[in-house]
């Protein structure tokens, strides 16, 4: 057990404390004077303590037991989905979190990318680092996605399920795909993105109504305001705009710690969740928002390493879709602040308030530890086999 702890690598440990530290302070910035929010520093806390007990445990787990047990991991996680989506209570618009006693939340479709990652990291572990095949290789890995991206969607959960769709993408690419396959993939991405703006603009009216008759008229105006913008009304726009402004005003250095609480950021929903990096460029500038991330680069770079030693090819391809996850909502949630990406509800990790997300990110550490941690005893199992099987 003391062997394995001590192949944690503790730059991420030293990383994770700071953004322990940014985080509390954001949040308890973010919800000063709101009586309904006082503890959510808090419990930025103790969520801390409890991933930090969490990550442990499963650097002790050996991962290889889990790709064992992929398929029963993929159908907890789709049963997960298809009785959330049944039984939950609708917030926001969306059928996607369990009510748990003390008033606390989970979203199962947080975990279901931990277990997309296990199971694609198996299916693609198979082939052993040789080019990946369209019939037995890809089309497998297609069908297993798209279920749990189709049960999510249909939440609705926009954020999330793009999540799961660059999760896969970023696995497929280390995972040697031929080039002609990611040129036709590509095409077919953008080729589609294309078609969709042609549609939603030549449709515009229609859809518009069909999804206030629905009840869903927010997913038009994120579309609507991020796509058409000159165009649209000030309350498609008004997040984004406000957003924006309240960054601006940090120029260089920021408006100093717990001095940020502008009449822009005042009415932007939920600024210590998915709007917190308004706080960070309003209250410390750009300085600030560049020591977040070269904290995150900083992360994702030690992860990469340990990705690259890795005897195991399926743990490799763990650790980058998990890379692959961190890198998009990081961009996906910076970008929809400054106007780069459309408004979606992800959280930026580590730093957002929020229980389940916070346990999930530190959950993959700790599987990232894991990894890590059983590389020695994979290569030592791996030459017994070669030499038996001489």
């Amino acid at each position: 057990m003391l062997l394995k702890l001590k192949k944690i690598d503790w730059g991420i440990i030293v990383i994770l404390m700071l953004l322990m530290v940014v985080s509390t302070l954001l949040v308890r910035s973010a919800t000063f004077g709101n009586p309904g929010y006082s503890s959510y520093d808090t419990k930025t806390l103790i969520f801390y303590g409890i991933g930090f007990v969490a990550a442990a445990a499963v650097t002790l787990f050996d991962y290889r037991l889990l790709l064992k047990g992929w398929y029963y991991l993929y159908g907890f996680g789709i049963v997960m989905l298809v009785v959330v989506y049944f039984t939950a209570e609708e917030i926001n618009g969306a059928r996607s979190w369990f009510q748990l006693p003390g008033g606390l939340q989970f979203q199962p479709a947080e975990m279901v990318k931990i277990i997309l990652i296990i199971t694609i990291a198996y299916l693609m572990g198979r082939r052993q680092g040789d080019p990946l095949r369209v019939r037995s290789d890809l089309l497998i890995v297609a069908a297993f996605s798209f279920v749990p991206f189709a049960l999510v969607m249909i939440q609705p959960d926009l954020g999330n399920a793009i999540i799961y769709l660059i999760i896969v993408l970023g696995m497929l690419w280390i995972g040697n795909v031929r080039y002609t396959h990611v040129m036709i993939g590509l095409t077919i991405v953008v080729g589609g993105l294309m078609l969709f703006v042609f549609l939603f603009n030549q449709y515009n009216q229609q859809i518009h109504d069909f999804l206030q008759e629905k009840e869903k008229i927010h997913w038009y105006e994120r579309i609507n305001g991020f796509i058409n913008p000159e165009s649209a009304s000030d309350k498609e726009v008004y997040q984004a705009n406000k957003a924006k402004i309240a960054i601006g005003s940090g120029g260089l250095t920021g408006d100093g710690y717990m001095k940020g609480d502008s009449k822009n950021r005042r009415f932007i929903p939920y600024p210590y969740s998915d709007a917190i990096f308004v706080v960070i460029g309003e209250e410390f500038g750009f300085q600030g928002a560049a020591v977040v991330l070269l904290l995150y680069f900083l992360l994702i770079y030690r992860m990469i390493i340990i990705a690259f030693h890795c005897y195991d090819i399926r743990g490799s391809f763990i650790i980058i879709g998990i890379v692959s996850m961190y890198v998009f909502q990081i961009f996906q949630n910076i970008g929809m602040m400054i106007g780069l990406m459309p408004i979606t509800g992800i959280t930026l990790p580590f730093i957002s308030y929020g229980g389940t997300s916070l346990l999930l990110n530190m959950l993959c550490i700790g599987l990232v530890f894991s990894v890590r941690a059983h590389q020695e005893k994979y290569e030592l199992d791996h030459v017994a086999v070669q030499r038996n099987a001489r």
